[in-house]
């Protein structure tokens, strides 16, 4: 695993993801070098429909609409932040395996 020093570029909440249907939280994270493109997001309730032949139900869906207001608390916590507009310019930490983003955290030891 090989740790890179960034900033988060970019951040917005609303459509995004898969076909633009998905509702959540969507960053560009870049450093020296590099740039990835990071989402916590879901279906979006009024896009896509829950069908009988979807691999998820309605409180799949529940459920991970409260997983990422709780990544967003989280992270606004601990960029001591009060506002997703704030977090662009935070520095992070990100965790690639060869080109793959693993996970990233903001790094709380330098704010």
């Amino acid at each position: 695993m090989e740790k890179r020093l960034g900033k988060i570029e970019s951040v917005s909440f609303g459509h995004g993801g898969y076909e633009g249907c998905m509702l959540g939280i969507h960053f560009t994270l870049a450093g020296e070098s590099w740039g990835v493109g990071y989402s916590e997001a879901t279906w979006d309730a009024n896009l896509i429909e829950c069908t009988d032949r979807a691999q998820w139900t309605e409180a799949d869906r529940s459920k991970h609409y409260d997983e990422i207001m709780r990544y967003i608390s989280k992270l606004l916590s601990d960029a001591k932040v009060d506002g997703i507009r704030k977090l662009k310019g935070i520095p992070i930490e990100a965790s690639f395996k060869g080109n793959v983003l693993k996970n990233w955290r903001v790094l709380k030891e330098v704010l």
